[in-house]
């Protein structure tokens, strides 16, 4: 297999790393076709590999011993230890050798260290880290989710652009919704920010090929009222770590239920099948990871706990960011929004 077909992974990135990480690196080798670069302390990941039968997979390992723990500070981890893992399989990414990378390790310094190998896509102001949310229907994508919590107005005109490109190819929702996440679902409401984003987004939406739908409120998320939510990375992030406890808090109170007499684990027995279909649509190891949009290349941050299955579609994932040409698509929109700004007129010298 070719250099640029396969995906570059952190390998050493995550709490459960390197035996989660390179387990589910062997299954999406073998489940997808993906080659993988398994990118640490080669020593450790030849002795998880030992453990599997890797006969006929491409997994070859790029040795590193940097590896930027999870407590440490993102961007002095990130000068500091120029050749951490996170950083190569980034490197592998920039020059062509890798369709996409994919870390489960801090989270911050991944996003530090994308931007710092990979560098923005020209006109993108900030960079958005998109979380999928499980709805009645298919997912919805919030953005941002934590990368910026202070944000300019632009910031979420981009990040509806970058959300919106996103859901249509790695989902293959034609003309998603976009909706501004507020306190109400007339234009007027929400904080200044909120208001003057509804204004950009109401007037260039045509023009960017966005379907904007207004606003909407926390409660239509897990309704799928939008296929893409914007907000600022504060208010995301919020919204994001209130979803994970009370999905985690219902599946719990679920299987407590369901096995507390005899009759109702023999009940449960009967609707085990639609029960994993739930558990299924609320497992975020379905989905791998969040895309960090708005750099030039396919970086895929995954949850600090993901488990082999998590690691394995999160190389799917970002294998699908990159054939798709998703980075192309955001700077191909960010042109077009570019164009139809006014230059500020020039201040006369005095």
């Amino acid at each position: 297999m070719s250099e640029g077909m396969r995906v570059a992974l952190d390998a050493m990135g995550g709490d459960n790393a390197p035996g989660e990480t390179v387990l589910g690196a062997i299954r999406a080798a073998r489940e997808y076709g993906i080659g993988v670069y398994l990118v640490g302390r080669e020593e450790a990941i030849r002795a998880e590999l030992a453990k599997h039968d890797t006969n006929g997979l491409d997994l070859p390992i790029v040795h590193t011993d940097e590896v930027i723990e999870m407590d440490e500070h993102p961007a002095d981890a990130v000068r500091r230890k120029r050749q951490a893992s996170m950083t190569l399989a980034l490197q592998l990414v920039r020059d062509g050798k890798a369709l996409g990378a994919v870390s489960a390790g801090n989270s911050g310094a991944m996003m530090a260290a994308a931007l710092f190998t990979l560098r923005r896509i020209p006109g993108i102001e900030r960079p958005a880290l998109g979380g999928i949310f499980p709805t009645s229907g298919l997912p919805s994508l919030v953005l941002d989710i934590g990368a910026n919590t202070d944000c300019k107005p632009e910031y979420l005109q981009q990040f509806a652009l970058m959300g919106s490109i996103y859901m249509e190819r790695i989902f293959k929702i034609a003309s998603p919704r976009v909706a501004l996440l507020s306190n109400g679902e007339e234009e007027t409401k929400g904080n200044k920010q909120v208001v003057e984003a509804h204004q950009l987004l109401k007037t260039s939406a045509e023009t960017l090929g966005i379907r904007f739908i207004g606003n909407v409120e926390g409660r239509d998320i897990p309704v799928g009222k939008a296929d893409v939510v914007v907000c600022d990375g504060f208010v995301g992030n919020v919204v994001l770590k209130l979803s994970e406890g009370l999905a985690e808090s219902l599946l719990g109170l679920i299987r407590e239920q369901m096995t507390s007499t005899l009759l109702r684990k023999l009940a449960a027995a009967i609707l085990r099948p639609g029960l994993r279909s739930v558990f299924s649509k609320l497992d975020y190891a379905e989905y791998g990871g969040v895309p960090l949009l708005g750099v030039n290349g396919s970086a895929i941050v995954s949850h600090g706990r993901s488990n082999a299955k998590a690691i394995k579609n999160a190389l799917r994932v970002a294998r699908q960011t990159a054939e798709t040409d998703v980075t192309g698509a955001i700077s191909a929109g960010m042109q077009k929004l570019q164009s139809t700004i006014t230059p500020k007129a020039a201040v006369p010298e005095k």
